[in-house]
């Protein structure tokens, strides 16, 4: 786009080389003087114009040894050049573009009229200007190191003869022919380790000054030095970066040249500033066809209205339409074609049947030490003498209900108001649970068998506890596919005595706690081996996808035949339950049923906002799926299903976090790529198919078969081990806990992200924290044991809305909270 607009663009350069003397192969270079901004640029082939808009260039000369140099002709050797590209500093957003003005501003080094002509003596005076200023505080600073340090050529066969900067930007034109090179200005950028602090200087030459090849007219030298270990946004590079974006603009360096003091050359500077930082209509001539365009302006929320909920099914249709023409391609990319991903589909089906079927096995096993062997809302039906079976039917009924009304009328569009910041609070508060759950259970086996007392656990307290399923976990009620028959006897079937007569053995609260810390170092290790240099890569890959099936057997293995001494804590099964049993609707009262409508709104809610959040976490622009989102239809789907789940006494369903994002990551191609220093990934496709979830749930189906053995090999600590690692592997993207780590971090360490950029650290540090007080508010009641508390945890998540639109912008500014709700 650059080439064909014409656009300029910046270039750090390896450093222009000049000669001290003349050499046979020198370049004779035209002297004409045909005005100051005559030879601006120069036409130039290295480089194609349309992918560079700033270039980083650096040279490194590599020594000969000495038998080499021996052989070599006279002023022979090896040069190393790299191009890299570099963005244009964006004033609108990036802070630190206005803060690395202000701070020259503070701290001034301008030299207005340099008679030096040659580039050693310029530097020289530029490097003398920054040691002799009154603020100085660089006493220890060597100014022979540090020019030592600007050049790359000491110490080389060819010493004395050339001089090669080492790192430079410098301006270029794309065009459709190559690269035109600015040249009537030049940035140096340096680090040294015997800085303290960054400097810069910025020098106008008395005339034009031709230094080699792309710097035949310079009139402008900024000079710009930093210690090593700075922040990604305080770097020499990015201070650099700051000031070469100003002098892109000719316009401006022509006012520079008519400015008489040091105070006009100032005043230029922070209209330059101005003119940058204003909106794309505002806009000057000039600065269009600099190609300024990288200024992005925020898009303003436009507030919802009462006609886009209607006409009733709008959403529906327009879901249905976009989803059915790629229908067939969900069920034949990556097995007919070129590109096939057979051998993905099936560890990725793997992965999702254990990520599935194993937690679904430790939150029925949780929900029956917890109730007694009773499932949810049974605590309920046995205080007010109800059939479990009709008022579960009707509570799900109800929610059914509400479901639909919300797909038919669009009110997905509300999850529209949900921030980013909201999502990823929501996010890691049901990681969280995922952590307590894990915690929960080691905890109690520890009371059962390293503890001295034994005996009853209070009714009451765990009839709170189980009330709307939120006791062990947010997703008990939600994620237990197969909880039915994994209930133990009810609590008149197993005695009191009987659970007391168990052997108390510490060998097996400490071997558990073994096996629930070994289950997560495997799983973990393997699921990060894809980063290692052993194996083949595609073995690599196939570990890193099978890592959690591979750990549960592992450990179960280990726990069931290693140590056979050990009596280790399994689940329960219960093979007299019917799993097909249909409610007896008419057995209750109508108040019964208004209780039930009244319960089944509150779920509604939860399910609503569960299910469009794990859809939007799943469909993130970063994940990079193209086939379309289908938001109301699958909030549709999800209601007819749960009405045939709700009569037959079965839980129900809905999209699970973190198990859908997770699915989307096992399904991508992922690639490694480093930016200033630091490595991150980013997702290239993603092969979106059914088979792999349509394969997990036939083998999820299946696994009834392997009741009670080999399902119940599997001991508790594995499944508390799962746990822990399905939260940390979804925490791996979650920008709240990548800025809860940054209070940790050295400010050297902190990752080039957009809202480091773009946001001032304490603002940053401020809206964490917003964040994690909002984190305990949902904590509170999602957690409580309060029941009432628990049932207006809906309501709770809701809230977040008008706090994020209403009470933070009051806090923080509305353009920071943007910022840092940016996707990038």
């Amino acid at each position: 786009m650059l080439a064909l607009l014409g656009g300029f663009l910046l270039v750090v350069v390896g450093s222009p080389g000049y000669l001290k003397c003349d050499m046979d192969d020198a370049s004779e270079t035209h002297e004409e003087s045909l005005g100051e901004e005559a030879f601006d640029t120069v036409n130039s082939s290295i480089v194609s114009g349309e992918s560079v808009r700033f270039f980083v260039h650096v040279n490194l000369q590599v020594q000969p040894s000495q038998a080499a140099e021996s052989e070599l002709p006279d002023g022979c050797g090896l040069l190393h050049t790299s191009r890299k590209y570099l963005k244009l500093k964006n004033f609108e957003e990036e802070i630190r573009a206005h803060r690395d003005l202000d701070g020259f501003l503070d701290r001034a080094s301008i030299i207005l009229n340099e008679t030096a002509t040659s580039l050693d003596d310029v530097l020289r005076a530029m490097l003398l200007r920054l040691v002799h200023k009154p603020d100085n505080t660089e006493s220890d600073c060597n100014l022979d190191l540090l020019m030592a340090v600007l050049f790359t050529d000491a110490g080389t066969p060819m010493e004395g003869k050339v001089h090669l900067l080492s790192d430079t930007i410098q301006g270029v034109t794309a065009t459709v022919t190559g690269v035109q090179y600015q040249q009537s200005w030049l940035c140096i950028i340096c680090t040294s380790k015997s800085l303290l602090k960054r400097h810069v200087c910025i020098s106008r030459l008395v005339r034009p000054q031709n230094w080699g090849e792309n710097c035949c007219e310079v009139r402008f030298v900024i000079l710009v030095l930093a210690p090593p270990k700075m922040k990604s946004t305080k770097t020499a590079t990015e201070v650099g970066r700051t000031f070469a974006t100003m002098f892109l603009d000719i316009t401006f360096r022509q006012k520079l040249l008519k400015t008489r003091t040091e105070e006009e050359f100032k005043e230029a500077l922070v209209h330059q500033r101005q003119l940058l930082t204003m909106m794309d209509q505002g806009l000057t001539p000039s600065l269009k066809h600099y190609s300024i365009s990288s200024i992005c302006i925020p898009k303003s929320h436009q507030p919802l209205q009462q006609k886009d909920f209607f006409p009733v099914g709008k959403g529906i249709r327009e879901d249905f339409a976009r989803r059915f023409p790629v229908y067939p391609l969900d069920f034949t990319d990556g097995i007919i074609g070129k590109n096939k991903a057979v051998g993905k589909f099936i560890t990725t089906t793997l992965f999702l049947y254990f990520a599935c079927l194993l937690p679904t096995i430790a939150f029925g096993s949780l929900n029956d030490e917890i109730t007694y062997g009773a499932i949810v809302i049974r605590g309920i039906c046995d205080d007010y003498d109800l059939d479990f079976n009709t008022f579960y039917a009707w509570t799900g009924l109800w929610n059914s209900f509400f479901l639909t009304l919300y797909a038919l009328f669009n009110f997905s569009l509300i999850m529209s108001l949900f921030k980013r910041s909201t999502e990823e609070i929501i996010a890691l508060f049901i990681s969280m649970t995922f952590v307590l759950d894990a915690v929960k259970g080691i905890v109690k086996i520890f009371q059962k068998y390293y503890g001295t007392s034994h005996g009853n656990h209070n009714a009451d307290h765990i009839s709170v506890l189980s009330l709307l399923g939120l006791g062990t976990s947010l997703n008990t009620s939600f994620h237990t596919a197969l909880n039915t028959s994994l209930l133990a006897n009810p609590p008149e079937l197993t005695s009191v005595s009987s659970r007391s007569a168990e052997h108390s053995s510490r060998e097996t609260a400490v071997l558990s706690l073994l096996i629930m810390l070994g289950t997560l170092w495997l799983s973990y290790t393997l699921y990060q081996f894809k980063k290692s240099p052993y194996l083949h890569p595609y073995m690599r890959e196939i570990l890193s996808d099978c890592a959690l099936p591979i750990s549960v057997l592992t450990f179960s293995i280990i726990s069931s035949y290693g140590f056979q001494e050990i009596n280790m804590s399994k689940f329960r099964y219960n093979p007299s339950e019917r799993l097909f049993k249909i409610a007896e609707m008419q057995s209750l009262s109508l108040g019964a049923i208004g209780s039930a409508m009244g319960l089944g709104f509150l779920l509604s809610m939860l399910f609503f906002i569960e299910q469009n959040l794990v859809a939007a976490l799943a469909n993130a622009p970063e994940n990079r799926l193209v086939k379309g989102t289908a938001y109301h239809w699958d909030l549709l789907l999800i209601a007819i299903i749960n009405t045939g789940l709700s009569l037959f006494g079965m839980p129900w369903i809905h999209a699970a976090y973190p198990h859908s994002p997770l699915h989307v990551r096992a399904l991508a191609v992922v690639e490694e790529r480093v930016e200033n220093g630091h490595i991150y990934e980013t997702i290239v496709n993603v092969w979106e198919t059914r088979l792999t979830t349509l394969g997990a749930s036939i083998l999820v189906g299946f696994s009834l078969l392997l009741l009670p053995l080999p399902l119940q090999w599997i001991p508790k600590p594995v499944l508390y081990g799962l746990f822990l690692y399905i939260a940390l592997t979804s925490i791996d993207a979650n920008q709240l806990f990548e800025r809860m780590a940054l209070l940790l971090k050295d400010q050297a360490s902190y990752p080039p992200t957009h809202y480091i950029r773009r946001v001032p650290q304490r603002k940053i540090h401020y809206f964490t924290g917003l964040q994690v007080l909002q984190l305990l508010l949902l904590c509170a009641f999602g957690m409580s044991p309060l029941p009432y508390m628990k049932m207006i945890f809906p309501l709770i998540m809701m809230a977040m809305i008008p706090i994020r639109y209403k009470l933070l912008p009051r806090i923080i500014e509305a353009k920071y909270l943007d910022a840092m709700d940016a996707e990038h």
